[in-house]
């Protein structure tokens, strides 16, 4: 699944027009990208979430066909955050373990060597990174490979291998899967995790985007 229905109010004026998964990064869209990446790594079926210029999106993406990959739509009325929004599309993505990346990153991270499959006991496997520069401060503390709390010492990547039984009882309403599901039970150590050292960014302001155009845009000089 990817999640690519916020409004991204940190990019605008940019995004007032264009959707923040349609922003061109390196000469394409930043979701093409990800799409691209999936693909490669064997992903054959992807749920998009959709909200603000949702026929944008749709228009651009098709039906997937174009990237090597089928693709369906979960459209949301009313913007339902990253819990609500992948809770609404459960009924998409199946009783197996999922893997959810969010439209707004950027990263040089092959997910093709990312797990299939979650270790006994976990119920999400997070790519964390050490936390960067940009980033005041962190998400996460590791020990042996399970997340054992909130942190400063990793930065959560937005990639995530989910089972959905992590979302029994809930209903497609706005909450926050990491902040309202997962950080209150890191102590029954369900949350695993590998460490990706090489680059990794989220676009969340102007600043950034325009930072990473200019990485991309060096290193194909």
């Amino acid at each position: 699944m990817i999640l690519a229905a916020g409004r991204g109010e940190r990019l605008r004026p940019l995004s007032d027009h264009t959707p923040k998964p349609l922003l061109e990064v390196a000469g394409r869209p930043l979701i093409f990208h990800h799409l691209e990446a999936l693909s490669r790594a064997g992903v054959s079926d992807i749920v998009i979430n959709l909200h603000h210029l949702a026929d944008k999106i749709r228009s651009a993406v098709g039906d997937g066909t174009r990237f090597g990959v089928k693709v369906q739509y979960s459209f949301e009325a009313a913007l339902l955050e990253t819990g609500g929004g992948i809770t609404q599309a459960l009924p998409l993505l199946g009783d197996a373990p999922f893997l959810l990346v969010n439209a707004d990153i950027y990263t040089d991270y092959n997910l093709a060597q990312f797990p299939q499959t979650l270790p006994p006991g976990s119920l999400a496997h997070l790519l964390l990174t050490p936390t960067p520069a940009f980033r005041d401060t962190g998400d996460f503390d590791l020990t042996d490979g399970i997340i054992t709390s909130r942190g400063n010492s990793y930065v959560y990547c937005c990639i995530a291998l989910i089972d959905p039984k992590l979302f029994e009882g809930r209903n497609p309403e706005p909450f926050s899967w990491t902040r309202d599901l997962l950080f209150a039970r890191l102590h029954e150590r369900i949350a695993s995790a590998t460490i990706h050292r090489g680059f990794w960014t989220d676009i969340g302001n102007l600043a950034q985007l325009e930072d990473l155009r200019e990485r991309l845009s060096l290193q194909t000089r």
